[in-house]
């Protein structure tokens, strides 16, 4: 999937892929796509509650062994 800009945040746990991803957020335009790559397990969780709590959109996620990465486009 194409996208805008993208979050690092393998190795650290919550909330700080969250915080990270909150940040980049901020400085997207609606509509742009940020790719987040994770290896906190309970970062599933996390990304969908923070995208029903904050209205932006998680498009995708999936993992690939040890990693998770979610598409998560701006309201």
């Amino acid at each position: 999937m194409k996208f805008d800009l993208e979050v690092d945040a393998r190795g650290l746990d919550c909330p700080l892929p969250i915080l990270r991803t909150k940040k980049a957020l901020a400085t997207l335009s609606s509509g742009q796509i940020l790719r987040i790559i994770a290896t906190d397990p309970g970062s599933v969780k996390d990304f969908q509650a923070f995208s029903r709590q904050t209205g932006n959109e998680l498009m995708e996620h999936a993992q690939k062994d040890k990693e998770f990465e979610f598409f998560m486009k701006r309201k």
